[in-house]
């Protein structure tokens, strides 16, 4: 299929490692010009030579980072056409053990940096008539894990946001999807302590998902032909969800 996104412009955030550098990489397979972000700015400089993207360090964590990244990556492009929206997880931990603290910070990276950046490329795309926002959520985000508190609560309000924003940019020619992923063969699991093993268990299809999988999807939905696709929140994970 072709995507029709050859020449495009992109920038995809969390994009050092895992699932943000699977879709920099397919993205550019496609000829989309890349820039990535990412807090490790020498690991940021090591993948961008790598993939041959543009390297813009970042942390998300900070106040306003999201609107600063999408300035800079857009003046480095020449503009911006496509936006993914990826920080990292928060640590795993049970609702008594994470303070007031840990709940500002995971909502500064998680859902402020996602409404910063937002914010800030929604006007050159609808001066152009043309974008597509995805956002990298999780499983978590339908169906909570255990252990995993601050992340099943903070991501299901971003797929309201998802919904909500598509029905005000739809005329705009922009579209707004949420990525689920599943268990995936990433340094998160690892980090996150899973096994994969014992994981792999309880996905139907038997086994964990591979990055390339899920930047398939992701590249799809940044394409022209899914430009009748928005304000959905759509899952990669072998089957795992059991909610309809």
């Amino acid at each position: 299929m072709d995507y029709q996104i050859n020449g495009r412009r992109a920038l995809v955030m969390g994009a050092s490692r895992g699932l943000g550098r699977a879709v920099a990489e397919a993205l550019l397979a496609e000829g989309v010009k890349t820039a990535i972000c990412a807090r490790d700015a020498a690991r940021l400089e090591r993948t961008a030579k790598e993939i041959g993207a543009v390297g813009v360090p970042c942390d998300l964590s900070q106040p306003g980072a999201g609107a600063r990244l999408v300035e800079d990556a857009s003046a480095r492009l020449g503009g911006l056409d496509i936006l993914v929206v990826n920080t990292g997880g928060p640590s795993p931990a049970s609702f008594d053990k994470i303070d007031d603290a840990q709940w500002r910070a995971g909502f500064e990276s998680l859902w402020l940096s996602a409404v910063s950046s937002i914010r800030a490329a929604l006007p050159g795309m609808r001066t152009q008539g043309w974008g597509r926002i995805l956002l990298v959520t999780s499983v978590a985000a339908r169906e909570p894990l255990p252990n995993l508190m601050m992340s099943n609560a903070l991501r299901a309000g971003l797929h309201g946001l998802v919904n909500a924003l598509s029905r005000e940019i739809g005329p705009d020619g922009i579209t707004i999807n949420a990525l689920m992923p599943g268990y995936t063969l990433t340094e998160r699991l690892k980090e996150a302590g899973f096994k994969a093993e014992e994981v792999a268990k309880t996905v139907p299809l038997g086994r964990i998902g591979r990055p390339e999988e899920f930047a398939a999807l992701a590249c799809f939905l940044a394409s022209e032909p899914a430009g009748y696709i928005t304000g959905q929140a759509i899952a990669c994970d072998g089957g795992l969800l059991r909610s309809i």
